[in-house]
């Protein structure tokens, strides 16, 4: 209970990049919502390794390229590279967001799944990411 309420207080000001510039800030509030919930998934695949304020704005360049699944899909794996360079293994996540986005054309309608199952059935997607997409893109919390 002292733990916890000294995170609390610690938390209080809410001042970390987090509370800025993390996942539930990098989507387009105003996109349809299974664009939304794309860009949600994509900015927590950016998110790994990545830190906050890194991640922001390669979403941010990301959106001015019109980021939809379509849009991804279109896309050259160099112009998206370039585009999210600098976050971490950025070559790795430029074939994982390529393979997902296809998958979720494919199987998904152009939405992500309903379920953390099959979340992490998609590539460079793991159980925290899948998590934290249920709870930001669907509103569910499922496990964190």
């Amino acid at each position: 209970r002292e733990q916890l309420e000294r995170i609390r207080e610690m938390r209080r000001k809410r001042d970390a990049p987090v509370d800025d510039m993390g996942v539930q800030k990098c989507y387009d509030s105003s996109a349809p919502p299974q664009v939304m919930r794309y860009q949600v998934l994509l900015s927590l695949m950016l998110s790994s390794q990545t830190k906050d304020q890194v991640t922001s704005a390669a979403m941010l360049r990301l959106r001015q390229h019109g980021l939809t699944v379509d849009s991804i899909l279109q896309m050259d794996d160099a112009t998206l590279g370039q585009i999210i360079y600098p976050v971490g293994f950025w070559r790795n996540k430029v074939k994982y967001i390529k393979q997902t986005t296809a998958i979720l054309k494919q199987k998904y309608g152009g939405d992500i799944p309903r379920t953390v199952e099959e979340l992490v059935q998609l590539p460079g997607v793991g159980p925290k990411m899948a998590h934290l997409a249920m709870n930001i893109a669907w509103d569910s919390v499922s496990g964190i």
